[in-house]
């Protein structure tokens, strides 16, 4: 069993960014704070003999996570205020060593995902585009009311599969090989809006919700080679089908307005990704060994369409760490890694339905200063 502190850092630096149109109510455009949100991800695994050739096991782990959180009063608030989406995923696998060669591997996968976005809603320019008139727009922003937070909730489950082999090229030498399947979701929850005017009780009311969204399939690569009793050298790369998520479109399944029942769609043309790493393991004695590595991560986002959901560029992993034996059945591992991410640019004005629009959603303009510091520890105990 292991734990995770992910401890990202996503703060915004504006370069020309404007306002939404609020009617006359006092603005307020702050850069929105650090948007990271740390979180513990724990994982963990069991496995077992069924006889000489076949293994057992199940894995619980966190495969896909997402956390930012702006301060209300940002520029960009219109645009994404907290975003957090979770995945859990419980893995049973059965392997088998088909001779001194070879080993195979299948498995199951039963996910869950959570996901929470909130941001607020320009009432005073609903009321303009609906109207028409600016005069009903600036009564709604001297009420108070020019603007609320919007909370879009959902959940579902899905099954997915994967598969693995473990190539023994020589003794010295190992080559795994894994796939993982992709997940469709249909995620089903609410809309609810705060503080809205009575002028947008029919037009923009809370009601169900639903969003289809996929995560992506894998295809990982695992090369390991001992020099010698002390040195051992490790190389990985997998490539990430993030080119499924194509678009974010949430839409109503009931208490569906004239307006029609999309609620909100938003283009993300992510691309498809690799990250490549190497790394070693040197053991000192038989009760410590210290390991270190390096690797290089893209990210599926490009300039174009990327919001301020996730502000994320291209990431160098710098990782060290040590395992310590504790007895015969008991090792403990842990370890550091500190995350370079290239600094990401966002120029949007994404949130309309059929068009985007400045006025009611603002545009935001600026780089972000990011990186992500990440502690683990994990036990293991043979039994």
């Amino acid at each position: 069993m292991a734990g995770h502190l992910i401890m990202p850092s996503s703060k915004f630096n504006n370069n020309g960014s404007v306002g939404a149109t609020l009617f006359g109510a006092p603005s307020a455009n702050s850069s929105g704070g650090d948007a990271g949100m740390t979180a513990l991800v724990p994982n963990g695994y069991f496995a077992m003999d069924l006889g000489p050739s076949t293994r057992f096991g199940v894995g619980i782990s966190v495969p896909f996570g997402l956390g930012t959180e702006y301060s209300n009063d940002w520029i960009g608030r219109f645009q994404g205020v907290k975003s957090e989406i979770m995945t859990l995923n419980i893995n049973p696998a059965l392997s088998w060593k088909l001779n001194d060669t070879v080993s195979l591997g299948f498995g199951l996968n039963y996910q869950s995902i959570d996901a929470e976005l909130t941001s607020k809603t320009n009432y005073a320019a609903a009321v303009f585009a609906s109207t028409g008139s600016l005069a009903a727009a600036t009564a709604i922003a001297t009420a108070g009311q020019a603007e609320g937070l919007s909370t879009l909730k959902g959940d579902d489950t899905a099954w997915g599969w994967n598969a693995g082999a473990m190539f023994q090229l020589s003794p010295q030498t190992r080559l795994g090989v894994a796939y993982r399947s992709r997940i469709k979701y249909t995620l089903e929850g609410t809309a609810t809006f705060e503080n809205r005017p009575i002028a947008l009780a029919a037009g923009l009311p809370d009601g169900n919700i639903k969003l289809d969204v996929s995560m992506p399939d894998s295809l990982s690569f695992a090369l390991s080679h001992r020099l010698n009793d002390r040195w051992q050298v490790l190389a990985d790369a997998t490539w990430t089908g993030w080119s499924v998520l194509e678009k974010f479109e949430v839409v109503r399944t009931n208490n569906i307005p004239a307006g029609g029942a999309t609620l909100q769609r938003i283009p993300y043309n992510w691309r498809n990704t690799w990250r490549v790493g190497v790394g070693a393991n040197y053991r000192m004695n038989d009760a410590w060994s210290l390991k270190g590595g390096i690797a290089f991560d893209q990210t599926p986002t490009n300039d174009t369409d990327r919001g301020v959901r996730l502000p994320d560029g291209n990431r160098t992993w710098l990782s060290i760490g040590a395992k310590y034996r504790m007895s015969t059945a008991g090792t403990l591992d842990f370890g550091y890694a500190h995350l370079f991410v290239k600094d990401p640019s966002v120029n949007s004005n994404a949130g309309g339905v059929s068009s985007n629009s400045t006025a009611a959603y603002g545009l935001v303009n600026g780089k972000y200063d990011a990186s992500v510091h990440i502690l683990s520890v994990q036990y293991t105990h043979r039994f």
